[in-house]
Protein backbone atom coordinates (compact mmCIF):
# COMPACT_ATOMS: atom_id res chain seq x y z
CA UNK A 1 0.00 0.00 0.00
CA UNK A 2 1.66 3.46 -1.27
CA UNK A 3 2.55 5.97 1.83
CA UNK A 4 -0.35 8.01 3.23
CA UNK A 5 0.38 12.11 2.97
CA UNK A 6 -0.27 13.87 6.13
CA UNK A 7 -0.04 17.46 8.00
CA UNK A 8 1.50 17.23 11.62
CA UNK A 9 1.26 20.55 13.97
CA UNK A 10 4.43 21.28 15.98
CA UNK A 11 4.09 24.75 18.05
CA UNK A 12 1.49 25.96 15.53
CA UNK A 13 3.60 24.85 12.67
CA UNK A 14 2.97 22.07 10.08
CA UNK A 15 5.35 19.35 8.82
CA UNK A 16 4.50 17.18 6.14
CA UNK A 17 4.68 13.75 7.05
CA UNK A 18 3.80 9.95 5.34
CA UNK A 19 2.78 6.82 6.74
CA UNK A 20 3.72 3.72 5.02
CA UNK A 21 1.60 1.25 6.23
CA UNK A 22 3.88 -1.44 4.84
CA UNK A 23 7.20 -0.35 6.77
CA UNK A 24 4.92 0.94 9.70
CA UNK A 25 7.17 4.44 9.84
CA UNK A 26 6.45 7.77 9.69
CA UNK A 27 8.60 9.66 6.80
CA UNK A 28 9.15 12.84 7.58
CA UNK A 29 9.96 16.29 5.45
CA UNK A 30 13.54 17.19 6.63
CA UNK A 31 13.22 20.47 4.88
CA UNK A 32 9.73 21.49 7.52
CA UNK A 33 12.01 20.23 10.18
CA UNK A 34 14.56 22.04 9.92
CA UNK A 35 12.46 25.07 9.19
CA UNK A 36 11.31 25.21 12.82
CA UNK A 37 14.29 24.47 14.28
CA UNK A 38 16.70 26.77 12.73
CA UNK A 39 13.79 29.64 11.85
CA UNK A 40 16.27 29.81 8.46
CA UNK A 41 15.05 32.47 6.22
CA UNK A 42 16.52 29.30 3.60
CA UNK A 43 15.79 26.04 5.33
CA UNK A 44 16.52 24.15 2.00
CA UNK A 45 19.98 25.98 1.38
CA UNK A 46 20.94 24.78 5.34
CA UNK A 47 20.06 21.38 4.29
CA UNK A 48 21.80 20.93 1.51
CA UNK A 49 24.66 22.49 3.53
CA UNK A 50 24.38 20.17 6.43
CA UNK A 51 23.83 16.70 3.98
CA UNK A 52 27.55 17.99 2.39
CA UNK A 53 28.94 18.04 5.80
CA UNK A 54 27.02 14.91 7.52
CA UNK A 55 28.32 13.40 3.99
CA UNK A 56 31.89 14.45 4.38
CA UNK A 57 32.21 13.15 7.73
CA UNK A 58 31.15 9.71 7.04
CA UNK A 59 27.28 10.15 8.36
CA UNK A 60 25.82 6.72 7.46
CA UNK A 61 22.45 8.56 8.71
CA UNK A 62 22.55 11.19 5.46
CA UNK A 63 23.10 8.54 3.51
CA UNK A 64 20.14 6.67 3.96
CA UNK A 65 17.85 9.31 3.72
CA UNK A 66 15.63 9.55 0.37
CA UNK A 67 13.25 11.03 -1.39
CA UNK A 68 9.32 11.26 -1.25
CA UNK A 69 6.79 13.00 -3.28
CA UNK A 70 4.93 15.81 -0.92
CA UNK A 71 2.49 18.51 -1.48
CA UNK A 72 4.86 21.47 -2.40
CA UNK A 73 3.51 24.98 -1.01
CA UNK A 74 2.62 25.71 -5.20
CA UNK A 75 0.64 22.87 -4.26
CA UNK A 76 2.00 20.31 -6.58
CA UNK A 77 3.57 16.77 -5.41
CA UNK A 78 7.34 17.18 -5.64
CA UNK A 79 10.25 15.35 -4.37
CA UNK A 80 11.93 16.29 -1.12
CA UNK A 81 14.41 14.65 1.11
CA UNK A 82 12.67 12.61 4.01
CA UNK A 83 13.96 10.77 6.96
CA UNK A 84 11.77 8.45 9.40
CA UNK A 85 11.61 8.84 13.38
CA UNK A 86 14.71 7.29 13.86
CA UNK A 87 17.08 9.04 11.35
CA UNK A 88 15.43 12.26 12.62
CA UNK A 89 16.77 12.02 16.17
CA UNK A 90 19.91 11.77 14.87
CA UNK A 91 19.96 14.15 12.33
CA UNK A 92 18.94 16.70 15.00
CA UNK A 93 21.89 16.29 17.17
CA UNK A 94 23.91 18.12 14.66
CA UNK A 95 21.17 21.16 14.35
CA UNK A 96 22.03 23.45 17.52
CA UNK A 97 18.42 24.63 18.23
CA UNK A 98 16.66 25.66 21.77
CA UNK A 99 13.76 24.00 20.10
CA UNK A 100 15.62 20.77 19.34
CA UNK A 101 14.75 18.69 23.06
CA UNK A 102 10.82 20.04 22.77
CA UNK A 103 10.94 18.59 19.13
CA UNK A 104 12.42 15.15 20.02
CA UNK A 105 9.42 14.89 22.66
CA UNK A 106 6.53 15.71 20.07
CA UNK A 107 8.88 13.52 17.03
CA UNK A 108 8.15 10.37 19.96
CA UNK A 109 4.50 11.13 20.78
CA UNK A 110 4.05 10.96 16.91
CA UNK A 111 5.35 8.10 16.79
CA UNK A 112 3.59 6.14 19.83
CA UNK A 113 0.69 7.67 19.05
CA UNK A 114 0.18 6.04 15.50
CA UNK A 115 0.90 2.38 17.45
CA UNK A 116 -2.35 3.56 19.65
CA UNK A 117 -4.09 4.27 16.79
CA UNK A 118 -3.74 1.20 15.05
CA UNK A 119 -4.83 -0.56 17.85
CA UNK A 120 -7.62 1.46 18.42
CA UNK A 121 -9.24 3.13 15.31
CA UNK A 122 -11.22 5.65 17.75
CA UNK A 123 -8.30 7.59 18.59
CA UNK A 124 -7.21 8.66 15.50
CA UNK A 125 -11.32 10.74 15.24
CA UNK A 126 -10.19 11.86 18.51
CA UNK A 127 -6.90 13.02 17.50
CA UNK A 128 -8.36 14.69 14.39
CA UNK A 129 -11.38 16.96 16.13
CA UNK A 130 -8.48 18.21 18.64
CA UNK A 131 -6.18 19.17 15.45
CA UNK A 132 -9.27 20.86 14.00
CA UNK A 133 -9.87 22.86 17.27
CA UNK A 134 -6.37 23.91 17.58
CA UNK A 135 -6.75 25.22 13.92
CA UNK A 136 -9.64 27.33 15.68
CA UNK A 137 -12.64 25.50 13.31
CA UNK A 138 -16.04 25.82 15.62
CA UNK A 139 -17.14 22.68 17.23
CA UNK A 140 -20.26 22.41 14.59
CA UNK A 141 -17.92 22.45 11.71
CA UNK A 142 -15.59 20.07 13.02
CA UNK A 143 -18.93 17.51 14.12
CA UNK A 144 -19.09 17.85 10.03
CA UNK A 145 -15.92 17.33 9.17
CA UNK A 146 -15.69 14.37 10.99
CA UNK A 147 -18.94 12.88 9.82
CA UNK A 148 -17.51 13.52 6.07
CA UNK A 149 -14.83 11.64 7.11
CA UNK A 150 -16.54 8.29 7.74
CA UNK A 151 -18.73 8.48 4.84
CA UNK A 152 -15.45 9.38 2.71
CA UNK A 153 -13.86 6.03 4.12
CA UNK A 154 -17.08 4.01 3.37
CA UNK A 155 -17.61 5.30 -0.17
CA UNK A 156 -13.51 4.19 -0.70
CA UNK A 157 -13.87 1.02 0.57
CA UNK A 158 -16.49 0.31 -1.94
CA UNK A 159 -14.59 1.58 -4.44
CA UNK A 160 -11.80 -0.67 -3.21
CA UNK A 161 -13.98 -3.80 -2.82
CA UNK A 162 -14.92 -2.85 -7.25
CA UNK A 163 -11.17 -3.84 -7.68
CA UNK A 164 -10.35 0.23 -8.53
CA UNK A 165 -7.08 1.76 -7.61
CA UNK A 166 -6.08 4.74 -5.22
CA UNK A 167 -4.64 7.56 -7.34
CA UNK A 168 -6.47 8.60 -10.62
CA UNK A 169 -8.90 6.28 -10.62
CA UNK A 170 -9.64 7.54 -7.22
CA UNK A 171 -9.43 11.44 -8.27
CA UNK A 172 -11.29 11.21 -11.22
CA UNK A 173 -14.53 9.79 -9.56
CA UNK A 174 -14.03 12.54 -7.17
CA UNK A 175 -13.89 15.58 -9.70
CA UNK A 176 -17.23 13.36 -11.15
CA UNK A 177 -18.85 13.40 -8.03
CA UNK A 178 -17.78 17.13 -7.18
CA UNK A 179 -18.49 18.42 -10.94
CA UNK A 180 -22.55 17.10 -11.01
CA UNK A 181 -23.75 18.32 -7.56
CA UNK A 182 -21.25 21.64 -7.67
CA UNK A 183 -21.14 22.55 -11.27
CA UNK A 184 -17.68 22.79 -10.41
CA UNK A 185 -14.40 20.10 -10.41
CA UNK A 186 -12.19 20.12 -7.47
CA UNK A 187 -9.68 21.91 -8.97
CA UNK A 188 -12.61 24.71 -10.11
CA UNK A 189 -14.10 24.59 -6.71
CA UNK A 190 -10.38 24.95 -5.24
CA UNK A 191 -9.84 28.07 -7.68
CA UNK A 192 -13.23 29.63 -6.50
CA UNK A 193 -12.48 29.76 -3.01
CA UNK A 194 -8.89 31.25 -3.67
CA UNK A 195 -6.58 27.71 -2.48
CA UNK A 196 -3.74 25.96 -3.54
CA UNK A 197 -2.56 23.30 -1.59
CA UNK A 198 -5.07 23.27 1.15
CA UNK A 199 -7.96 20.53 1.50
CA UNK A 200 -11.22 21.59 -0.22
CA UNK A 201 -12.92 20.12 2.18
CA UNK A 202 -11.41 21.89 4.93
CA UNK A 203 -12.66 25.21 3.35
CA UNK A 204 -16.43 24.21 3.11
CA UNK A 205 -18.84 25.51 4.87
CA UNK A 206 -21.38 23.57 6.62
CA UNK A 207 -24.01 23.58 3.47
CA UNK A 208 -21.15 22.28 1.12
CA UNK A 209 -20.24 19.29 3.69
CA UNK A 210 -23.71 18.00 3.89
CA UNK A 211 -23.97 18.26 -0.14
CA UNK A 212 -21.27 16.77 -0.26
CA UNK A 213 -21.26 14.01 1.98
CA UNK A 214 -25.06 13.37 0.40
CA UNK A 215 -23.87 13.05 -2.50
CA UNK A 216 -20.60 10.51 -2.13
CA UNK A 217 -22.84 8.57 0.62
CA UNK A 218 -25.59 8.57 -2.46
CA UNK A 219 -22.63 7.05 -5.00
CA UNK A 220 -21.96 4.27 -1.98
CA UNK A 221 -25.50 3.50 -1.89
CA UNK A 222 -25.92 3.80 -5.26
CA UNK A 223 -22.72 1.45 -6.39
CA UNK A 224 -24.07 -1.54 -4.01
CA UNK A 225 -27.36 -1.54 -5.40
CA UNK A 226 -26.03 -1.86 -8.75
CA UNK A 227 -22.69 -3.75 -8.56
CA UNK A 228 -20.63 -1.76 -11.46
CA UNK A 229 -17.82 -4.17 -13.03
CA UNK A 230 -15.71 -1.21 -14.80
CA UNK A 231 -14.24 1.41 -14.52
CA UNK A 232 -16.28 3.18 -16.75
CA UNK A 233 -19.62 2.11 -14.97
CA UNK A 234 -18.21 3.63 -11.75
CA UNK A 235 -17.91 6.62 -13.38
CA UNK A 236 -21.74 6.70 -14.50
CA UNK A 237 -22.86 5.79 -10.98
CA UNK A 238 -20.29 8.64 -9.51
CA UNK A 239 -22.44 10.96 -11.64
CA UNK A 240 -25.55 9.65 -10.73
CA UNK A 241 -24.70 9.73 -6.74
CA UNK A 242 -23.34 13.53 -7.59
CA UNK A 243 -26.57 14.57 -9.16
CA UNK A 244 -28.60 13.43 -6.05
CA UNK A 245 -26.94 15.96 -4.14
CA UNK A 246 -27.16 18.50 -7.17
CA UNK A 247 -31.13 17.89 -6.76
CA UNK A 248 -30.86 19.19 -3.22
CA UNK A 249 -28.53 21.97 -4.15
CA UNK A 250 -30.83 23.45 -6.60
CA UNK A 251 -34.14 22.99 -4.32
CA UNK A 252 -32.16 24.81 -1.33
CA UNK A 253 -31.05 27.52 -3.77
CA UNK A 254 -34.50 28.60 -4.92
CA UNK A 255 -36.36 28.55 -1.92
CA UNK A 256 -33.24 30.94 -0.47
CA UNK A 257 -32.07 32.87 -3.23
CA UNK A 258 -28.66 31.96 -2.88
CA UNK A 259 -25.51 29.86 -4.51
CA UNK A 260 -24.79 27.32 -1.63
CA UNK A 261 -21.31 26.81 -3.87
CA UNK A 262 -19.46 30.11 -2.68
CA UNK A 263 -16.03 31.74 -2.23
CA UNK A 264 -16.41 31.17 1.41
CA UNK A 265 -13.66 29.77 3.50
CA UNK A 266 -14.66 27.58 6.14
CA UNK A 267 -12.01 28.18 7.98
CA UNK A 268 -12.87 32.47 7.93
CA UNK A 269 -16.66 31.55 8.73
CA UNK A 270 -16.65 29.28 11.41
CA UNK A 271 -13.42 29.58 12.82
CA UNK A 272 -12.48 32.94 13.83
CA UNK A 273 -16.33 33.98 14.20
CA UNK A 274 -18.35 32.44 16.98
CA UNK A 275 -21.00 29.65 16.15
CA UNK A 276 -24.16 32.60 17.17
CA UNK A 277 -22.61 35.14 14.67
CA UNK A 278 -23.08 32.42 11.57
CA UNK A 279 -25.32 30.46 12.58
CA UNK A 280 -24.00 27.40 10.67
CA UNK A 281 -26.59 24.46 9.91
CA UNK A 282 -26.50 21.53 11.75
CA UNK A 283 -26.40 18.17 9.94
CA UNK A 284 -29.88 16.60 10.86
CA UNK A 285 -29.67 12.43 12.01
Amino acid sequence: MPPKNQIKIFEDQTIRTLWDSDQEKWYISIVDVITILTESIDPTAYWRKLKQRLKAEGNETVTNCHALKMLAKDGKMRKTDVADTEQLFRLIQSIPSPKAEPFKQWLAQVASERIDELQDPEITIDRALEQYMKLGYSENWINQRLKSIEIRKELTDEWKKRGLKEGVQFATLTDIITKAWADKTSKEYKVLKGLKKENLRDNMTNTELILNMLAEASTKDISQATNPKTFAQSKKVAKQGGNVAKVARKELEAKTGKKVVSPLNAKTAFGENSNEKQNPEKLKE
